[in-house]
């Protein structure tokens, strides 16, 4: 338990100090924020202020994580390293999209097609990796199962494993893809998303630590009540670095922000998440954890397909925090108040985690 408190002491620590001298490179190198014109005007103050902070974020985490390895003298498990790939893979590709927006002074930054093809191919190196690496008990990161709060009766593999490997990879995939964009989207105010990704990725030190403590290749007399994950306490290790550099973090995002994570910030954590949830074991209780998350993709979802089909908006603006700042919320408001409601789904998910093991 040493790495958890390791991991995140020391990613918190490295994204504190890190971050200001990662705002003076910026602002010595003039990579500021590209604001949309037709967003809220409020919004205008914030041109040119530092972004790409998500490269801090996986720095302090990667850092974290194998300072409190080292320190420990524990070997890095294929779960672990599984998803720091696919954090910093998806990160590179929003270091990318960043960088462009930036030198071009666009909102707009790398083509949907290039940025799809990097996504899509972290995505498919991760989920084809997550069924490899089969331990003693010849159990693999990931399972073809679809996950609720544990494996369920739900296979992929039912017509054999060349379709079972199909359907994951598109299956990891569209999570991969549907949290990424669901981070990226949340991402608009001032401390909004590395608000809420600390308490979402602080549950997940919660779930990892209980299933270690509650896992089947761990206790010897493992009851039917015992977890599959292969590497629960190393995942809880990775989620506590990533709470620790978002705490980090957020002395400088929160308003009035000095420093924004960009999509290099959002896409890492979306895909951490996405990761996390695949590897545990618990890709649909996600949605619940993360239900901050969900709720601002849907409202985007709303509003599209409303306005498709009748020409007319629910919100005055999605997603959903933009529609509250037009409605004349203050931005500290929105931002503390969906705290507050990520909070309560956190509440709620691990709750039902746990409500789940109790009932057996």
């Amino acid at each position: 338990m040493r790495a958890l408190l390791l991991a995140g002491g020391l990613s918190m620590l490295i994204a504190l100090l890190g971050t200001p001298l990662f705002i003076r490179f910026l602002v010595r190198k003039q990579y500021g924020q590209f604001i949309r014109q037709d967003g809220p005007t409020a919004h205008f103050t914030k041109r040119g202020t530092p972004t790409m902070g998500g490269v801090v974020i996986i720095g302090a985490t990667v850092l974290g994580w194998a300072g409190a390895l080292a320190v420990t003298g524990t070997l890095p498990s294929a779960s672990a390293v599984l998803v720091m790939f696919l954090m910093t893979g998806l990160g590179l590709v929003g270091f990318l999209d960043d960088y462009i927006k930036i030198s071009r002074q666009r909102s707009l930054g790398l083509k949907a097609r290039w940025k799809i093809l990097g996504q899509g191919i972290v995505g498919v190196t991760f989920a084809v990796a997550a069924l490899q690496f089969a331990n003693e008990k010849f159990r693999t990161p990931a399972s073809t199962r679809i996950s609720f709060i544990r494996d369920t009766n739900v296979d992929l593999a039912f017509a054999g494993a060349t379709v079972g490997l199909l359907l994951f990879v598109i299956w990891a995939n569209f999570l991969i893809t549907a949290w990424s964009n669901a981070v990226n989207l949340t991402d608009g105010l001032d401390g909004l998303a590395t608000g809420v990704s600390l308490i979402v990725f602080g549950a997940y030190v919660i779930v990892g630590v209980w299933q270690f403590n509650q896992s089947c290749q761990v206790l010897a007399s493992a009851g039917p009540r015992c977890y599959e994950t292969r590497d629960p306490l190393s995942l809880a290790v990775v989620a506590a670095a990533i709470t620790g550099a978002c705490f980090g973090f957020l002395w400088w995002n929160a308003s009035p922000a000095k420093i924004f994570m960009g999509d290099t910030g959002s896409l890492a954590l979306g895909g951490a998440l996405a990761g996390l949830s695949i590897l545990s074991r618990t890709e649909i209780l996600a949605a619940i954890i993360g239900g901050l998350f969900v709720l601002e993709v849907l409202s985007d979802v709303i509003q599209i397909g409303f306005f498709r089909m009748t020409g007319r908006r629910v919100f005055k603006m999605a997603p959903l925090h933009h529609h509250f700042e037009l409605q004349g919320w203050g931005e500290v408001t929105i931002v503390i108040r969906f705290w507050i409601i990520a909070g309560l789904f956190v509440a709620l998910g691990v709750g039902i985690f746990y409500a789940e093991w109790v009932a057996g």
